[in-house]
């Protein structure tokens, strides 16, 4: 950008672009952790059930941190 788009964007949102990029990339991840989270709690409780192996328990919890781990690079 510019320095007078950003002067402008500043005047017209009170904020900086790379805080809010800051506070965009924040949310993402915290959802993408939210999501892992998720994953995995539900992959416990069907193991727990015998509705799962431990190998897929652990086969989603990989693939579910796998995401995380390329969002994370991405986003950094």
């Amino acid at each position: 950008m510019t320095p007078a788009q950003t002067a402008a964007f500043e005047a017209g949102s009170g904020a900086t672009p790379a805080a809010l990029l800051l506070a965009i990339a924040s949310v993402v991840l915290i959802l993408a952790f939210v999501w892992v989270i998720w994953i995995t709690v539900g992959s416990f409780r069907a193991w727990q059930d015998g509705q799962a192996s431990l190998f897929d328990l652990l086969w989603a919890t990989v693939r579910a941190s796998i995401v995380l781990l390329v969002l994370g690079f991405y986003l950094r």
